[in-house]
């Protein structure tokens, strides 16, 4: 990962609502949720969300799929574990072990 891509994906996640989407998706697990269910859940209006759900996949955190006339949304895990490395990996000099269980479990 680089570091515009790194910013990307923070700036999409400093936002209340943007972060909260982003959780409930990782709740959510791979199956992921329809846009309504994600607005609903939230107590937001749908055009509303629709914006915030289009700055997470523009920053590629999410991702989306067609399912008859709903979009499936899903948290890119493998995305955001590449924002986690990104962010780890110079932790403590590259001494992982310094760094706690997080940054030991990172570099495995």
């Amino acid at each position: 990962m680089d570091m515009s891509t790194a910013v990307n994906a923070l700036e999409a996640l400093a936002h209340e609502t943007r972060l909260s989407v982003f959780r409930l998706l990782v709740q959510a697990g791979p199956s992921g949720l329809a846009a309504g269910d994600i607005a609903d859940r939230l107590g937001a209006r749908q055009n509303t969300m629709s914006a915030h759900l289009a700055k997470l996949h523009r920053a590629g955190i999410v991702t989306s799929q067609r399912d008859g006339r709903s979009i499936i949304y899903r948290a890119d895990f493998d995305a955001i574990g590449g924002l986690i490395m990104y962010l780890m990996e110079d932790c403590c000099g590259r001494n992982a072990e310094l760094c706690g269980p997080i940054a030991a479990s990172i570099k495995s």
